[in-house]
């Protein structure tokens, strides 16, 4: 289903400047952009992704990480192939790097909008994820099969990297409901070598997704030796306690795959100074993830009242009653609880 990209604009030569993430990137006739997906041809950019589902599945909405929306509901979730960024620790490579796909042959299918809206709501679920790549590179497809769920009454999540431009963002809240966005550091160091990217348009979008009433949660994936530093993990907690001391902190315990295999899984006690200082910079809501045990469950911010227990992705308990603590009714923040 080959489409002409949006946010993208013509230029002299037959080169086009396209705006939809961070990159920016100013693409020659007969190239792709960084993302590999985006193709200018004869001066008129296309996107390759479009409908070409490489993953589509049925997930609790914890697998997102998203704690505080629509708990305990599940999440059709899909992709396409492909990534603005190239981490050299991503969970699916074989997925979001397209060299990596286009090696081992991966297969999409041809999916319309709104097949994927049917099958979300035969399965059950409130929510269509746009997830495993980054949906920010399959935007045409996601604005589509977006506003049709909106219709159909389903809420819209992206589990994404952050590394889009403000228009995009612009154009996807108007049924864009919830995002789990990746700071994957508070290095702009980290982010060019690490990444391929930039720090400052992430962090950005955070602010922008808050003030235009997106429900924003953040992931922290520690990978030792390269941004598991107290200070690193301070910087972070600071940030987003300045913006709202309300949004969820997921940090995530890295383990060895990719290119960083030789690299050891990160070890408990820096997991859990991570949440100490979480806790310490004043954010309400803090959570490990790839840990089981205490770090998953959601207590009171006030009286540290237990409300939400879980094992994994699963919920044992719930004991928040129209969106307070049962004990000192204070508001618990989210959507859906």
């Amino acid at each position: 289903m080959l489409r002409e990209a949006l946010l993208y604009k013509k230029l002299d030569e037959k080169k086009v400047s396209c705006f939809l993430c961070g990159h920016h990137c100013v693409i020659p006739d007969g190239t792709f952009g960084v993302c590999s997906v985006r193709e200018n041809r004869d001066g008129t950019l296309y996107t390759y992704s479009y409908g070409k589902l490489v993953a589509r599945s049925v997930d609790p909405i914890e697998k997102k990480p998203l704690y505080h929306f629509l708990p305990g509901s599940t999440s059709f979730s899909i992709a396409a192939a492909g990534c603005n960024f190239q981490c050299g620790f991503c969970q699916n490579w074989q997925i979001s790097q397209v060299k990596e796909a286009t090696s081992l042959n991966l297969r999409s299918i041809d999916t319309r909008p709104r097949d994927v809206v049917s099958e979300a709501k035969l399965s059950g679920s409130k929510s269509i994820s746009y997830t495993y790549t980054e949906p920010t590179i399959f935007f045409e497809y996601a604005d589509d099969v977006g506003q049709l769920a909106r219709k159909e009454g389903l809420r819209n999540v992206f589990v994404t990297n952050g590394y889009m431009t403000e228009e995009m963002i612009e154009m996807a809240h108007l049924w864009l409901d919830a995002a789990n966005i990746d700071l994957k550091s508070f290095s702009d160091d980290f982010y060019r070598k690490v990444c391929k990217g930039r720090l400052a348009p992430v962090l950005k979008n955070i602010e922008l997704m808050k003030k235009l009433k997106i429900w924003v949660e953040v992931t922290t994936l520690v990978v030792p030796g390269q941004n598991d530093s107290e200070e690193e993990f301070r910087k972070i907690a600071e940030f987003l306690a300045g913006i709202d001391r309300s949004i969820p902190w997921h940090i995530s315990r890295f383990h060895p795959q990719y290119q960083m295999e030789d690299v050891e899984s990160t070890p408990v006690r820096t997991m859990n100074r991570a949440y100490e200082i979480g806790k310490e910079s004043g954010l309400q809501y803090v959570y490990l993830g790839n840990v089981l045990g205490e770090g998953n469950n959601t207590y009171c911010h006030k009286c540290n009242q237990l409300l939400i227990e879980r094992y994994g992705f699963t919920i044992r308990k719930q004991r928040i009653k129209e969106g307070r603590c049962p004990n000192c009714q204070t508001s618990v923040e989210g959507v859906g609880l």
